[in-house]
């Protein structure tokens, strides 16, 4: 349990709350209301991406028997509930969030923190955990790498 406090607050409450209050403070934001739609929207966007959160760190902790942490990795290869789907569900969880925040608190530059969070993971997931994951578990995940997209399920990619 004390692995999961740890990674929860060095990787999701760092992005989805330090970064973005520290954002908001450096730009000397001031809150100008944007409208009830964009409000609904971000609260659509913020609760989509807790529950997916929620539902991905769940299937961690007891399917993979480990952390989303890099100090305390998963010992089996989580391939349900979202991860049938999407190999990175936890990534998008967290980016549905900031562009919740985004909108809720009408800044866009926490919108263009959720850009270069994005970024980043898009050169990292390839370049470092994808050669990670397939030494970790090798052929089960050269498989679902095979069957299963990075970011976008396939519904959306046809």
């Amino acid at each position: 349990m004390k692995e999961w406090i740890k990674a929860i607050l060095i990787l999701p409450f760092n992005v989805l709350v330090i970064i973005p209050a520290l954002i908001l403070f450096l730009s000397d934001y001031k809150y100008s209301y944007n409208g009830i739609v964009y409000i609904l929207l971000g609260f659509l966007f913020l609760i989509a991406g807790i529950n997916l959160a929620i539902s991905t760190m769940v299937l961690f902790y007891a399917v993979g028997k480990g952390t989303p942490a890099p100090w305390a990795p998963p010992e089996h290869l989580v391939i349900e509930g979202p991860y049938r789907y999407i190999r990175n569900p936890m990534i998008t969880a967290v980016i549905l969030v900031l562009i919740g925040e985004s909108l809720i608190l009408n800044s866009f530059n926490i919108f263009y923190w959720a850009i270069l969070f994005f970024t980043i993971n898009s050169l990292y997931f390839p370049l470092f955990e994808e050669k990670q994951l397939t030494a970790r578990f090798g052929q089960e995940y050269i498989d679902y790498k095979k069957r299963v997209p990075r970011w976008l399920p396939e519904l959306f990619r046809k």
